[in-house]
């Protein structure tokens, strides 16, 4: 008997005394018997549909510790949201949908994706999703950052001209810094180990045993880590575009293997801005693909040069800003257009480009917060020298220029304050065999080499479904009918292919 079957029977015969006062989560399980459990918060449900989604979206504030190891003292807010099934004779349990980030909001994701999946799943699932410490309307926190130091261009701390590094060491040291002073308890609290426990508080308050979850990006972390510390409470478990789950890199792994993710997706791109469709358009920026990178990569460089001011008064499109609105841009074949777009008012002399909001504005206080501090917060970052970051940055530039260093750069975390309260969960193929992994073969953000990390650490809990296209996010996502079928099948039935399968884009 394996290590989880020996804990597994144990839970089942010291929850047998308690199991008549939880959820059922089978067949014919009613809303109405998801009573909170005792000493656990409940929930006061209001209406808050958003514009363009489900109208029977309903919203809820949780109370959470702000230390975990210390419950009784100081709580915090959590934002939770729910979308209840509508066919009560048909519910068989709770659908949590986890977002990405750091930084993504789950009431958000779940107002834009809860209509599609309440088709999806056909009354299934009550669907459920909250923001993240830090996100929304959960109890946030500011670094008090200058506007300077929020640009997207800045955060994510893309090298000089030439692949200089002088300016992101300045900045980084000035950021860590400010977060120090201003941050306190509240933005040391940002990590992925709060949100696993505050994912489980929020089964608590939901009344449930077991959660089914549908994680997408960084929301895959998050849910391999509840399903690794609690997986006696997990049902049916997605992992949508995965990272390599190192818990000795974490975000760091996940940011380098961004260079290999773009070299992955970017012939996608150069064939579609190669197509003589694109003619019609005017939006053709060459004769054959493989000229479409020189010309990006020039044009970034003349840039880098001689940066070009735009509609947006103090903010001119530099080439670290168009080699980041090309990384948006990859996530979606929908977003072809508006990068093309701007390479060609970027070659126009006689007309100022239009920035995306992305370049336009820096983030506010607590979004840069959030996304920094849970990053710098989950793992200890090597104190390295700046010699040896402009090396790896001068490595990574010869090897994959369309990211030109960016993705191994120092960042805050080299300088943060505080040491990680938790060590990073390692991942392991101890626990139930209920995962479904799906994953795009062209990932920008994370590439399918890496998704085969997280693969490799569940085992035989977990089966991978892998579609033949470009993009990042799968399930209801791309239009790829197989990767669709495979995820609301094992939802709504529990099956799942015998093995690793490969679906056709």
């Amino acid at each position: 008997m394996t290590t989880y079957a020996k804990k597994t029977l144990l839970l089942a015969l010291s929850a047998a005394s308690v199991a008549a006062g939880l959820t059922v989560t089978g067949a014919g399980a009613t809303a109405a018997a998801a009573q909170p459990m005792s000493g656990t918060p409940r929930l006061a449900w209001h209406p808050c549909a958003r514009p363009d989604g489900p109208a029977a979206q309903e919203c809820a504030e949780l109370p959470v510790p702000l230390d975990y190891r210390d419950p009784a003292g100081r709580q915090i807010t959590v934002a939770v949201s729910r979308i209840r099934s509508e066919r009560p004779g048909a519910r068989r349990g709770t659908l949590v949908v986890i977002p990405g980030g750091p930084g993504g909001s789950g009431v958000q994701r779940l107002a834009q994706k809860g209509a599609a999946l309440q088709k999806e799943t056909d009354g299934a699932y009550d669907l459920v999703a909250f923001d993240p410490r830090g996100v929304g309307a959960s109890t946030t926190a500011s670094c008090d950052l200058a506007p300077e130091d929020r640009y997207l261009t800045n955060l994510r701390s893309w090298p000089g001209p030439d692949g200089e590094i002088t300016g992101n060491v300045a900045r980084s040291r000035r950021i860590a810094q400010a977060c120090a002073r201003s941050g306190g308890a509240v933005l040391r609290s940002f990590t992925t180990d709060n949100q696993v426990r505050d994912l489980d508080r929020f089964r608590e308050a939901l009344g449930e045993r077991k959660l089914s979850a549908w994680g997408v990006s960084y929301g895959t972390y998050v849910a391999a880590q509840y399903a690794q510390k609690f997986p006696e409470r997990t049902d049916r478990w997605v992992l949508d575009s995965s990272g390599d789950p190192d818990p000795k890199r974490v975000a760091r792994g996940w940011l380098a293997n961004m260079s290999q993710g773009a070299d992955d997706r970017f012939p996608d791109f150069a064939a579609w801005a190669a197509h003589q469709d694109r003619e019609q358009e005017d939006l053709r920026l060459a004769a054959r693909p493989e000229e479409v990178e020189p010309l990006v990569l020039a044009l970034a460089a003349e840039l880098d040069r001689a940066p070009r001011e735009s509609t947006t008064t103090g903010a001119p499109l530099t080439g670290n800003g168009l080699r980041q609105v090309l990384q948006n841009s990859l996530y979606s074949d929908s977003a072809f257009a508006s990068f093309a777009r701007l390479v060609k008012a970027a070659q126009d002399p006689a007309h100022p480009p239009v920035l995306p909001p992305e370049l336009a504005q820096p983030l506010r206080n607590e979004d840069a917060a959030v996304m920094v501090g849970v990053i710098c917060n989950d793992v200890a970052w090597p104190r390295t020298s700046v010699a040896s970051y402009q090396r790896a940055v001068d490595a990574d530039r010869a090897r994959h220029p369309l990211t030109a260093g960016m993705p191994v750069n120092v960042l805050p975390c080299s300088s943060w304050q505080t040491a990680p309260a938790q060590r990073p969960v390692r991942i392991t193929d101890e626990g139930p065999s209920n995962i479904l992994m799906i994953q795009n073969r062209r990932d920008p953000a994370t590439p399918h080499s890496a998704a085969l990390k997280m693969r490799e650490a569940l085992g035989d809990r977990a089966v991978l479904v892998t579609v033949e296209r470009g993009g990042h996010g799968v399930y209801l996502g791309n239009g790829n009918a197989c990767g669709d079928r495979a995820v609301t099948g094992f939802l709504t039935t529990g099956e799942r292919p015998a093995g690793d399968i490969d679906c056709a884009g």
